[in-house]
């Protein structure tokens, strides 16, 4: 059986007021409550970076403790989360 969520009419009407990004994560967490998160595929791509750059991240990344492509993907994620026009 899948969760259900209520909401009061407090809720509702605090909603009404979300900013995109709000109702973003909403959806988000409502997608997460139902189960509906399933890995996304992937694509390969190819991209130029300067030598000096990508071996400064990839020992920065090193350092931290974290994975340097993961790493790139989780900044990308967080520019486009963040991202206002």
């Amino acid at each position: 059986m899948r969760p259900t969520q209520k909401f009061t009419k407090q809720y509702l009407a605090q909603t009404q007021g979300f900013t995109p990004e709000q109702a973003l994560q909403f959806l988000e967490n409502f997608r997460k409550l139902q189960g509906l998160s399933r890995k996304e595929k992937s694509i390969l791509i190819s991209i130029k970076i300067p030598e000096s750059l990508l071996l400064g991240f990839r020992a920065k990344a090193e350092g931290l403790g974290l994975k340097y492509q993961t790493q790139v993907k989780e900044l990308m994620k967080d520019w486009v989360k963040n991202e206002r026009r």
